[in-house]
C-alpha cells in the first residue's frame, strides 16, 4: 500500500482513474448507467441476429436463387429464434419463475463484485469463497438437527462467515503487503476449489458407501421452501434482501461512505483519518460474504441438495459480467441478474422450438460483456456526447476560479 498521490491525468474527472471508471461505471451518471448498457445489450442482440442468419445453412443457399423468399426466411428464424427466447424466459408463469430461480444466484454473486468495484477493488475470487461459504452452509445443512426457522438462517450465517473470511484473507494481504488483489483472489479460487474437492472425499462430508467427491444431503429442514409449484425458492426473496442491504450499506451507512472514498481516492481517504487498510479488508469481507449467501442459496434451494466437486461452476466468473452491466450500482445488477436469468431460462426453448444451439445464449453473454467494457464504443455507434463533448461551464467564486 502505497500513500504516493498518483500523476497528474492517471485519475479521471471525480477521481476515479479514468479506464477503471469507465469500465466499472462506478461514479457515473444515472443517463451513463441506463442508457449505455441498454445499448450494449441492443447491439448485442443486433449482433446475434447476424449470426443467427449467417448460420443458418439451408437459407443461405437461396439467397442466390431467390434472394427474396431468403430475406424472408432469414427474418423468420431470427424472430422464432427471439420469440422462443422471450416464451422460454417470461412467456408463462413456470418460465418466469425459471428466470427468476436462474437470477438469484448470479444476483448475490454480481453483488458482491459490486461491492468491491465501489470500493477500488477488482474482487476475481468469488468463485472461491462461494465455494467455502457453500461447503460451510452444507455442513451445517447436514450435520445438526434444528426445526426449519432456526436452520436455515444458521446455515446461511455459516456461509456468510467463511465465504468472509476466506475473502478478507485477499483484503489483509493486500493491505499489509500491497499485494494486488486480482493475483490473490485468482491463486485462492485455486485453493478453494482443490480444498473442496479433499474435503468432500474426507468422512466429515462423503456420503457414506461412495467413493466420489459427492457430499451428504442436506436435511429438509435446511432445505429452502418453494415459492409456489415451481422451483422458485425463498433464495429469491433472500436476493432481494441482498440488494436492499448494498444498497443501504453503500448509500445510507458511514462504513458505505467509507469504502466509496477509499476508491475514489485512497490517499484522500487515509487523509480525512480513515482507516484504508482495515476498509480493504472489510470490503473483502463484505464481497465474500455475499459471495457465500450465493453459494448456500444453491446448496440449499437445489436439488439434490448435495455438494459436488466445482460446484460453483462459472456463476463467480458471470458475477463479474453482471457487475459491469450493472455498473456497480446494486439495483443495476438486480436487473443485469434478471437479463442474465432470462438468457439461461430462455436458452432452453430457443434451442428446442427454434433449434438455435444454446451456446448462442453464451455468445450473447459474451457480446454484452463485451460492449460493456467498451463504453466509448458504445457511445460512437449510438452518436452519444460525452460532458466533454457537450462542453461544461464551471463558475467558481472560490480562489481557485
Amino acid at each position: 500500500m502505497t500513500d504516493e498521490i498518483p500523476p497528474e491525468g492517471q485519475w479521471g474527472d471525480g477521481g476515479y482513474p479514468g479506464w477503471y471508471e469507465r469500465v466499472t461505471g462506478v461514479g457515473t451518471s444515472v443517463k451513463d448507467a441506463i442508457l449505455v448498457p441498454a445499448l450494449a445489450v441492443l447491439t448485442a442482440l443486433i449482433i446475434g441476429a447476424f449470426i443467427i442468419a449467417i448460420t443458418d445453412v439451408d437459407t443461405l443457399s437461396v439467397w442466390g436463387s431467390d434472394p427474396g423468399e431468403a430475406f424472408r426466411l432469414t427474418m423468420s428464424g431470427i424472430f422464432d429464434a427471439y420469440k422462443a427466447l422471450f416464451v422460454g424466459s417470461v412467456g408463462s408463469p413456470r418460465a418466469l419463475t425459471e428466470t427468476l430461480f436462474a437470477a438469484t444466484p448470479l444476483i448475490l454473486a454480481g453483488l458482491a463484485v459490486a461491492v468491491g468495484f465501489q470500493a477500488g477493488l477488482f474482487n476475481i475470487g468469488v468463485n472461491g469463497q462461494m465455494h467455502i461459504g457453500g461447503m460451510a452452509a452444507l455442513w451445517v445443512g447436514f450435520s445438526v438437527s434444528l426445526p426449519m426457522f432456526i436452520h436455515i438462517p444458521l446455515a446461511i450465517l455459516a456461509a456468510i462467515a467463511f465465504g468472509a473470511m476466506w475473502a478478507a484473507i485477499a483484503g489483509f494481504l493486500k493491505a499489509r503487503t500491497g499485494a494486488h488483489e486480482v493475483i490473490t483472489t485468482i491463486m485462492l479460487n485455486f485453493i478453494a476449489l482443490f480444498l473442496v474437492n479433499y474435503l468432500l472425499k474426507s468422512s466429515l462430508f462423503q456420503e457414506a458407501g461412495r467413493n466420489d467427491p459427492i457430499s451428504q444431503q442436506v436435511k429438509p429442514s435446511a432445505q429452502f421452501p418453494n415459492l409456489g409449484d415451481y422451483r422458485l425458492h425463498i433464495g429469491f426473496l433472500i436476493a432481494l434482501g441482498a440488494v436492499w442491504f448494498v444498497w443501504w450499506l453503500m448509500y445510507r451507512s458511514t462504513i458505505g461512505f467509507e469504502f466509496r472514498a477509499v476508491g475514489f481516492n485512497p490517499s484522500g481517504a487515509k487523509y480525512a483519518g480513515m482507516s484504508v487498510a482495515w476498509i480493504y479488508v472489510a470490503v473483502m469481507a463484505v464481497s465474500g460474504a455475499l459471495a457465500g449467501v450465493a453459494w448456500s442459496n444453491q446448496i440449499l434451494g437445489l436439488e439434490p441438495y448435495r455438494g459436488i466437486s466445482n460446484f460453483a461452476g462459472s456463476i463467480g466468473f458471470d458475477a463479474i459480467a453482471l457487475a459491469l452491466l450493472g455498473r456497480s450500482n446494486p439495483i443495476g445488477v438486480l436487473f443485469a441478474g434478471l437479463l442474465f436469468g432470462a438468457l439461461r431460462a430462455g436458452g432452453r426453448e430457443m434451442q428446442g422450438a427454434a433449434g438455435i444451439p444454446v451456446d448462442l445464449v453464451l455468445v450473447l453473454q459474451a457480446l454484452i460483456i463485451v460492449m460493456i467494457a467498451a463504453p466509448e464504443l458504445v457511445r460512437a455507434i449510438y452518436r452519444i456526447k460525452t460532458p466533454e463533448d457537450e462542453g461544461t461551464a464551471t463558475i467558481s467564486t472560490g480562489w481557485g476560479g
